[in-house]
């Protein structure tokens, strides 16, 4: 029997995972049951368009549903999420995984106490280019990341360094290596528009000498996502955006005593959605009993990672006396 699934919380991203929930259910990889929202208008305009049916309560899925989609506000991730995996109800929650380590842990235990599946939706790891690459990584040393948003209305619950600095935090602990130490991190971030940071830089240092500058920013005039790092003998430019990964390299001078030169090639990259991507892989690891894509442990690590870089944040804030940035 297919695995039934449901979507907690319809809205601007919830509305997405409806419809790629709905288009596996479609190919018969699936069985689309419920949307729920607290907003029963919303909750019945989405059932109707996916045609399935809907809830403003998630506690009614419980014996409903064996798999669901948790995309509701982060305050929320672990009352919820920690419910559903108790009753054995696998479970892919949008980052990041919880407010604080301690909502994770909870969660973390939750899943393997019950045997569920706990997925953390870093969307960025599915990204075609990044997929491309990864095969390709080795011992990179030193990561120069600029991810920049125009300001909307979303996701202002969370600042920056929770909202898009994040994937970038967790992609470089990816590639670095997932037992890899971070060494030292330092940060740095304003509030801009909102009483939260808006824009923010952070610093890292990893036990192998690998180091990373991340700046994130939710208030820039166009949208940039690219990471720029080095490894030994090669230069890798990656945009998300475009989907566009290219390696350069040394190649062997022409002539003797001549200097080397440099090769470029571009990768070749599959163009499918990410969060397609994503929630196929969920479903699938949870039909076959195979581990997350990305698990609990590692959406919690990021988020360390993240929490950390806010304490440097109101640290820097103090010092320079522009007071609280408003990140707890």
């Amino acid at each position: 029997m297919p695995l039934r699934t449901a979507v907690i919380g319809v809205g601007h991203l919830g509305r997405q995972h409806a419809r790629i929930h709905s288009d596996l259910a479609n190919e018969g990889l699936t069985e689309f049951v419920s949307v729920c929202d607290l907003d029963e208008k919303i909750a019945h305009e989405i059932s109707l368009e996916r045609k399935v049916e809907w809830t403003a309560d998630w506690r009614t899925l419980v014996g409903v549903v064996d798999a669901v989609s948790l995309a509701v506000p982060t305050e929320a991730h672990c009352d919820i999420a920690v419910e559903l995996l108790e009753a054995g109800i696998h479970v892919l929650v949008e980052k990041p995984i919880a407010r604080t380590l301690a909502e994770a842990e909870r969660m973390i235990a939750a899943a393997a106490k019950s045997g569920a599946l706990l997925q953390v939706g870093h969307l960025e790891r599915f990204n075609p280019a990044l997929v491309a690459l990864r095969p390709h990584v080795r011992n990179p040393v030193y990561f120069e990341i600029h991810r920049v948003g125009e300001f909307t209305a979303r996701s202002l619950d969370i600042d920056v360094v929770l909202d898009l600095m994040i994937h970038d935090l967790d992609i470089v602990q990816w590639l670095v290596g997932e037992d890899v130490e971070v060494t030292a991190l330092h940060a740095v971030g304003i509030p801009i528009l909102t009483n939260k940071v808006d824009a923010a830089n952070a610093r890292l240092e990893f036990s192998t000498g690998a180091v990373a500058n991340i700046t994130a920013s939710r208030v820039g005039t166009e949208k940039i996502r690219k990471m720029r790092f080095f490894q030994p003998h090669d230069y890798i430019a990656i945009d998300y955006a475009t989907k566009h990964v290219s390696i350069s390299s040394l190649a062997p001078p022409s002539a003797s005593g001549a200097w080397p030169g440099v090769h470029t090639r571009n990768l070749d990259v599959i163009d499918v959605e990410p969060l397609r991507t994503e929630i196929l892989g969920f479903v699938e690891a949870a039909r076959d009993g195979k581990p997350a894509v990305v698990s609990g442990r590692e959406g919690r690590n990021a988020l360390a990672l993240a929490l950390r870089a806010l304490e440097q944040i109101e640290e820097h804030a103090a010092k320079v006396q522009v007071g609280s940035v408003g990140v707890t």
